[in-house]
């Protein structure tokens, strides 16, 4: 069923789609409606004015999951599921192009023969102006100008049309011919051609590994994926075709014999190491501007118009025979579209790194199957399980090993015949280590609850022991003059910044990751705690006194009420935190947990795991905020009805 579910994702899609539109529409309207009704009966500032509002939220849920399924191109997918393969097809012929448009203003703004020249220009007035006159003779200097000169010279030839080569001429001519027959080809049409069956069976777009089929599945894609073939063979031989003038061969023996003759120089004499380098690295730059010039690379730029103009109408025909997969790319792909890269085609732009919904589902699922075996969990552990846990590990976990080392009397030790009978101190030992079988509970396993528990046991530590400490912070000097320093020095620290001094204390074990996020929302409880305590109006204090409570009532029935406000609100604060801290150091350090996947989806650019952590981070987080506006709305159903 999953496999179904997973092959058909894109006409899934379609129809939540459909559904998103039409619930962003209805919520809208009922919106509106219930305005207008409620318009007369609520005054601007009332809390009770943001109770309900089911529509508002079913509008900002369906807007945004739109907005994700456009820009990840989930509704282009949806569809058009052909699109995709034929803009392939279209990118393979861009690539198959690009070599020539490289050499033409069309690609790169200029031809690539004016680029040459005008670099190379440029660094031959350099070198001459930097000539070291101290390293050779007057001669050598001389020698050295006039191959700079005569470098000067092949520049002019080759950009003289009245000396280019006349096989250059023609081979350039065939050229054009040959990129206007593929522009007549498009223009023909796709006609009756068919997809192979190796085309017809691979798999779906998005469904593996594979971003986009790479062989064509339709008639049009069949048309650009024949006409990128031809094209890639007509590149070929625009990289062949060389200007090489007559003129330019007197030239050119006459500059490399001189080369040679300095080099022969540098070799044979005797200069001293530095004026030998000078003299050696002067020579090597000279002649690696000479040797590009001797290759043919430069063209006069009106030899090039042909090949120009027939690229441009190559252009026009690919556009032509694209018809409504241009519009359809223009409104449903935003971004570049389809690139070709050697062996495969990738989405670019935002489809690139924002998966499709359906996708993210899709992996999700993957990683909530519990069968490792078959490929489910991640990295040998489950996602979200259970499995059966000693209770004796869970003693072990609360329990120290040093209860056993303060007991009286000794470990037991082996007798005589080798045998060794345990005591009641090992019986101890053994229960602190959790060696006693004390039978199984069936517990939550996997990366999911291995962060969830870090997460709440930090929280329980830094809501038990923050809270009384903030209470009596707010009604002690003792506890306020004491504390309040050392609390205030750490508590603008950023966690991150202890991670990695708690990690290498205590290893990437899960107590370095709980001591650090206890930390964290220790600091916190500890401020709000005392913030509620300290912000007790006097008037109910003093009625206390005169009623004749004592100190511990009006603690327990005056204060504590007053500052659970502000202490609800510190734990919704703190579950945020932690959260974000937890994720930061499992990242860190860390072999399980969600923090863990990312980092892991990190190293190998694996957007879609990244946005399954992400969604699962944001949806637990929602988890926990709930909960706790539902035990606010319990606890203290008086807030903001005063």
């Amino acid at each position: 069923m999953l496999n179904w579910l997973s092959d058909h994702r894109a006409s899934i899609a379609a129809v939540i789609i459909l559904l998103l539109v039409i619930g962003f529409v209805y919520s809208i309207y009922v919106g509106r409606k219930q305005t207008k009704l409620r318009s007369k009966d609520e005054v601007f500032g009332d809390p009770e004015r943001t109770r309900g509002g089911w529509y508002w939220s079913l509008c900002g849920i369906s807007a945004l999951m739109l907005v994700w399924f456009y820009f990840s191109w989930g509704i282009g997918r949806a569809y058009f599921p052909d699109a995709a393969n034929e803009m392939c097809q279209i990118a393979k012929l861009e690539e198959a192009v690009s070599p020539i448009k490289a050499a033409l203003p069309i690609g790169s703004r200029y031809y690539k023969s004016t680029t040459l020249v005008a670099r190379n220009a440029n660094q031959l007035a350099v070198i001459e102006a930097q000539l070291p006159t101290a390293a050779f003779t007057s001669d050598e200097q001389a020698q050295l100008t006039k191959i700079i000169g005569s470098t000067r010279r092949l520049l002019a030839v080759s950009s003289d049309p009245a000396n280019q080569s006349q096989a250059s001429r023609d081979q350039l001519t065939s050229l054009s011919s040959d990129i206007e027959a593929l522009s007549a080809k498009l223009r023909q049409g796709p006609g009756d051609r068919t997809p192979s069956a190796e085309a017809l069976a691979q798999p779906r777009w998005g469904t593996t590994h594979i971003e986009i089929p790479l062989l064509p599945e339709t008639a049009k894609g069949i048309l650009f994926d024949e006409v990128a073939v031809s094209a890639k063979e007509v590149a070929k031989t625009f990289n062949k075709i060389r200007n090489n003038p007559p003129a330019n061969e007197a030239i050119i023996a006459e500059t490399r014999a001189e080369i040679d003759a300095i080099k022969a120089a540098n070799k044979s004499g005797s200069f001293d190491e530095d004026t030998a380098a000078t003299r050696n690295a002067y020579v090597k730059s000279v002649e690696r501007i000479f040797k590009r010039l001797d290759d043919g690379h430069i063209f006069p730029a009106a030899s090039l118009d042909g090949v120009n103009a027939a690229i441009a109408d190559l252009d026009d025909a690919k556009g032509e025979a694209k018809g409504g997969l241009g519009i359809v790319d223009a409104l449903f792909f935003p971004g570049d579209g389809v690139v070709k890269s050697r062996t495969q085609c990738t989405e670019q732009s935002s489809g690139r790194w924002l998966p499709k919904p359906t996708d993210v589902v899709a992996t999700f699922f993957r990683l909530a199957n519990p069968d490792i075996e078959s490929g489910g969990g991640f990295k040998g552990t489950t996602l979200l399980w259970w499995k059966w846990l000693p209770i004796g590990d869970v003693f072990a976990f609360f329990t120290p090993d040093w209860i056993a080392d303060i007991l009286p009397g000794e470990y037991a030790r082996h007798s005589a015949d080798g045998t060794v009978t345990p005591n009641f101190k090992d019986g101890v030992l053994a229960f602190a280590q959790g060696d006693i079988n004390l039978g199984s509970v069936p517990m939550l396993d996997g990366h999911i609850w291995d962060s969830l528990f870090r997460v709440l046991v930090a929280l329980g530590l830094g809501i038990l022991l923050g809270v009384p400490l903030g209470i009596y912070m707010g009604v002690s000097r003792f506890f306020k003059s004491f504390f309040d320093p050392l609390i205030e020095l750490y508590r603008p620290v950023p966690p991150l910044a202890w991670a990695p001094l708690i990690l290498t204390i205590f290893g990437i074990q899960d107590d370095g990751k709980i001591f650090l996020l206890f930390m964290v929302a220790f600091a916190i409880m500890v401020i709000s705690a005392r913030t509620g305590a300290s912000g007790t109006q006097l008037t109910k204090i003093r009625a206390s006194h005169s009623l004749g409570a004592s100190d511990g009532q009006i603690l327990r029935n005056v204060i504590l009420p007053n500052a659970l406000p502000e202490i609800l609100t510190g734990i919704r604060i703190a579950v945020g935190v932690c959260w974000g801290t937890l994720v930061a150091a499992e990242m860190l350090a860390g072999t399980t947990g969600v923090g863990f996947i990312e980092n892991v989806a990190r190293t190998v650019s694996d957007y879609e795991l990244i946005w399954v952590t992400i969604l699962i981070m944001g949806l637990l987080g929602l988890a926990f905020d709930l909960m706790m506006r539902w035990v606010i709305g319990k606890l203290i159903p008086w807030r903001g009805k005063g």
